[in-house]
């Protein structure tokens, strides 16, 4: 198992805000986790990530237990966070960003910044002007470049969607199934849960930091406790 969390709670002083999850994700699957505002999504990537320390449990990635290790730890292992809101150096360049994604390597980047230019042409067209210049669509395909050159085994992306035009979520969603055909393992928070289903092998549903729903996609998209809660129908 590529990433494995067992009886994960994360608390905020009296707050609980993941209530004894599990998952887990194999590697090749694109997993994604559904539930509203305040659900816990983002408090569970968190503590996936080793940027908050859980209360209880533990997260294992690729077969370790990594409870005590950092986050930075956890991104040159391959564990790697793209945060909602992008979170790019606005006040750097497009090229810069990137260079930052590779932080943790001790080679050349260069090689697939370029790739990643061949991927983003808009981004290659920017490539020394200030990421502030950037719509709200190239940053967030800068955020994910970035987080490509840390050679991902598992990208983790929070709301990646969120402030998009609808056309610019059809080609995310496009360009997160390209990254898993490619062989990159995916966990997917979002709140546009039609695309997540379409997109993911599998799914999990939070509530108030509890998790009440998980299956495959396909399972869930035709549960009736879904579609009334959070399909519409």
């Amino acid at each position: 198992m590529l990433l494995e969390a067992r009886g994960l709670q994360v608390t905020y002083g009296p707050t609980e805000a993941v209530k004894n999850m599990s998952l887990h994700i194999a590697e090749g699957e694109i997993v994604t986790v559904l539930g509203a505002n305040g659900a816990g999504k983002t408090s569970l990537l968190k503590a996936l990530q080793g940027v908050v320390k859980p209360s209880r449990g533990e997260v294992f990635f690729k077969g370790q237990s990594v409870n005590r290790q950092s986050a930075a730890w956890r991104v040159r292992q391959g564990l790697v966070l793209v945060p909602e809101g992008r979170q790019i150096f606005v006040s750097l360049t497009v090229h810069d960003n990137l260079l930052m994604g590779a932080y943790t390597r001790t080679d050349n980047p260069e090689r697939e910044i370029a790739a990643i230019f061949d991927r983003f042409p808009n981004l290659a067209k920017r490539r020394d002007m200030l990421a502030s210049v950037l719509s709200g669509g190239e940053q967030q395909m800068l955020a994910i470049g970035r987080a490509l050159l840390s050679k991902p085994a598992l990208m983790m992306l929070d709301e990646p969607s969120l402030g998009l035009s609808p056309l610019l979520v059809q080609t995310l969603f496009k360009l997160i199934t390209d990254l898993n055909r490619d062989g990159l393992s995916i966990l997917l928070i979002e709140q546009n849960t039609h695309m997540a289903l379409a997109t993911a092998h599998r799914a999990y549903v939070l509530e108030l930091g509890r998790l009440v729903l998980e299956g495959s996609t396909s399972e869930l998209a035709s549960d009736p406790r879904m579609a009334a809660a959070y399909l519409g129908t």
